[in-house]
């Protein structure tokens, strides 16, 4: 008698886990896609560690342009010094 209990509650959970399929894989994917998110988020590729680089790149850009103009105007120097026109 004890056997039969046994397989029939087995029985009732694989038939609990067949009927409850769709719940338990919306489950799953909500928990990969969740996953995903915060690996985004907050992970080695980050949104945050992007604008941090946005951040740097624009800086960089800008020191670029500064160092162009001040490079310019030392030629410009320089050729006033040796006496030729620039």
């Amino acid at each position: 008698m004890r056997a039969y209990f046994a397989l029939l509650k087995n029985h009732q959970f694989w038939y609990r886990i067949y009927t409850h399929r769709i719940y338990i894989y919306g489950f799953i994917a909500v928990v990969c896609v969740g996953a995903y998110v915060g690996f985004l988020l907050f992970g080695d590729n980050s949104l945050d560690v992007l604008l941090k680089n946005i951040a740097q790149r624009d800086e960089l850009l800008e020191e670029v342009s500064d160092l162009q103009a001040k490079n310019a105007q030392l030629q410009k120097d320089l050729f006033e010094l040796k006496g030729l026109e620039p």
